[in-house]
This record gives C-alpha cells, sequence and structure tokens, in this order.
C-alpha cells in the first residue's frame, strides 16, 4: 500500500512539475554577470523526492556574454546541483546527525522506501551542519559586532554556563603534536558549552534544573573563538535577565579565561568531583599501590576541601617533605591549584545559595552530544565533518532545527 501510494503521488508531483514554455514577458532573466540571460529551450532530469523518483520540466536560459546558464526554477524549488528533493535532503540530515551515515542509510530504506548512498547521507548532513554553523557564525559576529539588546521577558532565577573539552578521533592529516614528543595525537579537543536554568531546589536543598532547559554549542575551534559562541548563546537565552548568573567546568585555565573576559561579575564554581579528583591523584602518588592508606589520607583531607577550607589545605599540601624531587613539584603544582581556585571552592557558601557545584550537566551532554555520535569504533574524523555534524546534532538537540529549516525557505 505504501508503495502504491509513493508512485501515485510521484507521478503527481511529476505532473506538477511538468512546465511548459515562458511567455514571451518572461523569456530574459537576469545573469550574475550584470547582463541579460535569454530562454533557450525546455530542459528535463529527475530528482529523488519523499515520494519516489520524480521527472522535472523547466526552461533554460543563457547569457550570451558570460556563456553562463541557469535554471530559475531549480533555485526557485530549492533543487539547483541537487539530485535530492528539499524533503529528502532534510530527513538525511535527521538520520545523519543521529547514527552512523550508513546506518542512516538503512534507516531511510527502512522508514521512507528510498534508496539513498551512505556517501549521499555523509555530504548531505556534512553540508547541511556547515550551512547551520555558518548562519551561527554569522549570528555570532553580529553579537560582538554590537551590544546585545536587553532581553525582554520574565526574570531568569539562576542561569548557568557550563563548558568543558572532550577529544575526537581524527584522520591523520588532521593530528596535532601530543604531550608526547614526536607522537601526533590521535584526537582534537571539542570544546563544548551548554547553557540552562533553575528555579527550584528539592526539600533536601538541592538544585534543580528545569526540565528541557538545556541547549548545547560546541566546535573543534580556538578558546578564543568558543568564548564567542558560548558568550552569544548565553546571552540569546537570557543571560542579562538573570538574577543570579553561575560559571561552572572543572580546573582548566582556558575555561577561567573566558569567564573573566565574556562573563564578569558571575558567580564562578569549579566542579566539586573534579576536585575530589585531584586529591584521589595526590592519595594515588603518596600511597601508591595501597588503597587502604589512600582512602585514610582522603578521608582525613577531603572535608577541608568538601567545607570549603581550602588555606588549610593548601598550607597541608605544602608542608609535606617527600624524598622524591619529582612528587615534591607534583604536590606543589596541586597546592598552586586549590590556591588559583580557592574562591571558586566555597562549596558551603555556594549550597546555602541552592546552587549546583557539580558540572554532571556539561559531562553528560560530552557523552550524549560528541561522544555517542562522533566517538564510536572506527571512527576518525576531518574538522571540516566533525564541527558540521556537531554544530548539526546541537541544532537539533536545542529544538532549532525546524526553525533552521523554515529559515532556508526565506
Amino acid at each position: 500500500m505504501r508503495t502504491a501510494m509513493h508512485q501515485a503521488g510521484a507521478v503527481a508531483l511529476s505532473q506538477l512539475l511538468q512546465c511548459g514554455p515562458p511567455h514571451l514577458d518572461q523569456r530574459d532573466v537576469a545573469c550574475s554577470c550584470g547582463q541579460t540571460a535569454h530562454y533557450r529551450e525546455m530542459r528535463s532530469r529527475c530528482i529523488l523526492t519523499t515520494v519516489g523518483e520524480v521527472k522535472l520540466v523547466r526552461p533554460y536560459y543563457l547569457c550570451s556574454h558570460c556563456h553562463q546558464g541557469q535554471f530559475p526554477l531549480d533555485a526557485e524549488l530549492d533543487v539547483e546541483n541537487q539530485d535530492l528533493s528539499p524533503g529528502v535532503r532534510r530527513m538525511l540530515a535527521v538520520v545523519g546527525q543521529a547514527a552512523p551515515f550508513d546506518h542512516g542509510r538503512e534507516q531511510i530504506k527502512l522508514l521512507a522506501g528510498l534508496e539513498v548512498t551512505t556517501k549521499a547521507v555523509e555530504r548531505t548532513a556534512e553540508t547541511i551542519g556547515e550551512d547551520v554553523g555558518r548562519r551561527a557564525w554569522e549570528q555570532i559576529q553580529r553579537a560582538m559586532q554590537w551590544d546585545l539588546p536587553v532581553g525582554i521577558g520574565e526574570p531568569i532565577p539562576v542561569l548557568y554556563v557550563q563548558m568543558d573539552g572532550t577529544g575526537v578521533p581524527v584522520t591523520k592529516a588532521e593530528r596535532r603534536e601530543s604531550k608526547v614528543e614526536g607522537l601526533p595525537a590521535r584526537t582534537r579537543e571539542v570544546k563544548l558549552g551548554c547553557v540552562f536554568t533553575q528555579t527550584t531546589y528539592n526539600q533536601e536543598g538541592f538544585a534543580i534544573r528545569d526540565p528541557d532547559s538545556t541547549t548545547y554549542i560546541g566546535a573543534i575551534e580556538t578558546a578564543e573563538q568558543f568564548g564567542k559562541r558560548l558568550y552569544a548563546e548565553a546571552h540569546n537565552r537570557g543571560w542579562n535577565r538573570a538574577l543570579k548568573k553561575v560559571i561552572m567546568g572543572d580546573g582548566a585555565e582556558w575555561i577561567w579565561n573566558l569567564a573573566d573576559l565574556h562573563f564578569p561579575g558571575a558567580i564562578q564554581i569549579v566542579d566539586l568531583f573534579h576536585a575530589r579528583q585531584r586529591l584521589w591523584d595526590m592519595a594515588r602518588l603518596l600511597y601508591p599501590g595501597e588503597e587502604v592508606h589512600q582512602r585514610q589520607w582522603i578521608l582525613r583531607h577531603q572535608p577541608k576541601l568538601d567545607e570549603g577550607k581550602i588555606e588549610k589545605l593548601v598550607h597541608y599540601l605544602r608542608s609535606l617533605e617527600t624524598v622524591s624531587p619529582e612528587l615534591t613539584e607534583t604536590l606543589r603544582t596541586a597546592a598552586a591549584y586549590f590556591e588559583r581556585n580557592a574562591e571558586r571552592m566555597r562549596y558551603p557558601e555556594f549550597r546555602r545559595q541552592h546552587l549546583f557545584v557539580g558540572s554532571g550537566v556539561i559531562e553528560a551532554g560530552c557523552k550524549t552530544v560528541i561522544g555517542s555520535r562522533l566517538k564510536q569504533s572506527g571512527m576518525f574524523w576531518t574538522v571540516r565533518g566533525a564541527n558540521a555534524i556537531i554544530a548539526l546534532r546541537c541544532c537539533r538537540l536545542n529544538g532549532r532545527f525546524e526553525d533552521y529549516w523554515e529559515a532556508r525557505r526565506a
């Protein structure tokens, strides 16, 4: 029945797309060179649509000055230099951002009854993803050139911005020098950010994230570029209307540099669980292979961190004496880390304000937005391809894909 309906739809659509020769007053059109292109003949081509393959017959115009031909109807129907209709391309973009390209091809065949190649899914998804990214970057550039207006709307009790980095496997040509001298890194860092809101907290006083309030942005790019991207997203989400503004991340220096640059005055919080992990790293170095002693050390000194007594923790780490110069230097580095982030680790004060102290939202985002699609076994990406799929996934997960598709028609 579905096949029969598709066949009938394809016949009907083909009839609608059978254009006749233009009237005498429509036989000249403007050419991009500034001259005029003249009608020459009717030409046909086949296009794959959501109901199957159809035949399009339309007029062909040729410019005698630059010898450039054109099909105005192709541009009007959004099939210029395309063998796939907008509807099919939309479907391929959706399946291509969600799963491996060959799996997307299988889905299109099973669910829509259309035969497409794996390469068609890849090219279409990446092309549309690039267009999504290009339009987003144009908005970012406009946001950075002018002061963004204060948004009109209800005040937002608490608005959070979280950011983190995660590696994506890339092709050999895209690899950069790794931390191991002489060896290229097999991954490139994707910087991912998220914005979400909080209105309430539970009976125990723990913050509750507003349902469906999280939006994501991300790309393989410099911290400077990413900062502009995150700034635009935060302001788009109502940063100026937030009563409390919170920046969260791990101890990476680039995160707090961006926070100071783009979000001055916001509350800054280092992820508690990341800070605890630094303590565990110290315990393992001090008592290698001795789990009992490691746990005892953590039980004695983690309360200093959890209670926000960072100065005591720093003093203790600096007072430790070891026979290993390397371990002594590591302890000094750890002490400097906690000292540098002391004001971002006042966890009792943050909890009194019923704020989140963990960056679980962005860590989950690294898995769901990036990991589940771009870090599967055997995958290696170009930066261009990875950024296209990331832009497309963020657009889709943010609930903006239909808005983008409507904007294409404008």
